[in-house]
């Protein structure tokens, strides 16, 4: 059974936690991400995992079984680098076999499973090259060939596109999802690329200074964003946090006070008492220009406009207030203008003083 399993995991390096006592669990088959800015501890849990790093405290287990004492070799887990860490000497085929060499795998075996990894990363014409004479996306892909020829227990990625420029980035994402999804393994895979994520994972776990802000589907992730940072880390462009007062309630409708402005939205069963401290938090899709200042709009003055081919995205200011707009690139006002934006409540989250999201 391909599983992996950690529980109160933790690494410190004299007085600095890496990692603060996490848990994550990964099914058979299911592609999970560590997701998250530099030294935020995803790759040393990674590490962990592979027996690189040892556990200050807490367990890793694989398959079932606890692995805190075992080796990387005894974990026989297949792991891929953010350098590809090709023998260069060695030709494509060659370096595709040479883990099954390790294993004593007889001849015959070792040709069939190179010939079928060549297949599926279509690496069949460039078998007879030495890795100088490769592309960077063929390396990327015999390294991850290398990695899955073998039957591990997992599989272990660390930033393996980073290398990429952003055509190849696209074209390996769809290639190592269709591999991954016939494989029925484990798999983690540590990035700083949202977009990576959202378009590989099964599940994401965003981290911060060692900890999990939220494990859930792409999603829930981008939709409902357990607090500010995860709410502001996912999504481009990067969504309004707006800080705001909470007035009152009418009804079903809440209202806010923002800079000098007033909203109202309909809110469902926010805990909220007059002169609380939100923050409300819109993605800029999410948005919209209207002709008139209504209740539920508020308005500024457009000071930047980004053209994004069918889209535009519109930088608006009011006072300290600034917020992110996309529109039509049809309907686009002229710098200077004051616009009136309208807020879709059912895509608007409200967020505590302590950066829990409420609504």
């Amino acid at each position: 059974m391909s599983t992996i399993e950690l529980t109160n995991l933790t690494k410190q390096f004299g007085a600095l936690t890496a990692v603060n006592a996490i848990d994550l669990d990964v099914g058979a088959g299911e592609v999970v991400c560590l997701l998250g800015p530099s030294g935020c501890g995803k790759t040393t849990t990674l590490r962990m995992i592979a027996g690189l790093e040892s556990a200050t405290s807490g367990e890793v287990r694989i398959g079932g079984q606890r692995v805190n004492e075992l080796s990387p070799r005894a974990r026989n887990v297949s792991m891929v680098f953010q350098f590809y860490a090709l023998y260069p000497t060695l030709s494509v085929a060659e370096n595709l076999a040479y883990p099954l060499h390790a294993e004593r795998l007889p001849p015959p075996e070792i040709a069939v499973r190179v010939r079928r990894v060549s297949e599926i990363l279509h690496l069949d014409e460039v078998q007879h090259r030495l890795p100088g004479q490769l592309a960077e996306g063929e390396k990327q892909r015999v390294a991850v060939g290398r990695a899955i020829i073998r039957d591990p227990s997992c599989f272990l990625f660390d930033e393996p596109l980073s290398r990429l420029d952003v055509q190849l980035r696209e074209t390996m994402r769809g290639q190592i999802k269709e591999v991954l999804a016939g494989l029925s393994r484990a798999t983690v895979i540590v990035t700083h690329d949202q977009l990576e994520a959202l378009t590989m994972a099964d599940r994401i776990a965003v981290m911060r200074d060692g900890r999990i802000e939220q494990f859930a589907s792409p999603h829930d992730i981008f939709a409902r964003p357990a607090n500010l940072f995860v709410a502001g880390f996912i999504g481009t462009p990067q969504m309004n946090l707006l800080p705001a007062t909470f007035i009152g309630r009418d009804g079903g409708t809440g209202r806010f006070r923002a800079g000098g402005q007033e909203v109202a939205m309909a809110i469902d069963g926010a805990a909220l008492s007059a002169d609380d401290p939100v923050t409300l938090g819109v993605r800029p899709r999410s948005l919209h220009l209207v002709s008139e200042a209504r209740a539920d709009t508020l308005s500024a003055v457009v000071d930047l406009i980004e053209p994004m081919g069918a889209e535009t995205l519109l930088h608006l200011v009011d006072g300290g207030q600034a917020l992110r707009v996309v529109v039509d690139h049809r309907s686009e006002p002229a710098v200077g203008e004051r616009v009136h934006v309208a807020f879709r409540p059912e895509q608007t989250h409200v967020f505590d003083r302590l950066e829990r999201r409420m609504t």
